[in-house]
């Protein structure tokens, strides 16, 4: 009997195999993403220091208290907005686009369109 594996599995191992490929650097840092089932998370990451320059999440009150839900896709494109906005204020414009292994439509797609039209690129 062929066992499958589970969803998270396949996506960490994704995630693995696009790590080898590209990471940030201090000229330009890796825009890391993660959903759970409730919130998204964003990190601005120099891989090359191994720091975490900006973050923004749906459990910060003040993003918290802007969207009616924390797992819509209209929640991920404000969460895309904030960081795109942060990251500017710190001087950071061009990014690399880690999307965790997750597949690139709904609410990531929602976050990464988001994050272009308020100013990053990538």
């Amino acid at each position: 009997m062929v066992s499958k594996k589970s969803r998270a599995e396949v996506r960490i191992k994704k995630h693995g195999r696009m790590r080898n490929r590209f990471s940030g650097t201090a000229e330009r840092p890796r825009l890391s993403v993660f959903r759970s089932n409730k919130h998204m998370y964003a990190q601005i990451i120099d891989d090359t220091a191994g720091n975490t320059l900006v973050s923004a999440s749906t459990l910060e009150k003040d993003v918290k208290s802007q969207i009616e839900m924390t797992d819509t896709v209209e929640a991920a494109a404000y969460l895309g907005g904030v960081i795109a906005k942060r990251a500017l204020e710190k001087g950071i414009d061009t990014v690399v686009f880690d999307r965790g292994g997750f597949i690139y439509q709904g609410k990531i797609a929602a976050l990464a369109d988001a994050a272009r039209e308020a100013g990053l690129k990538f």
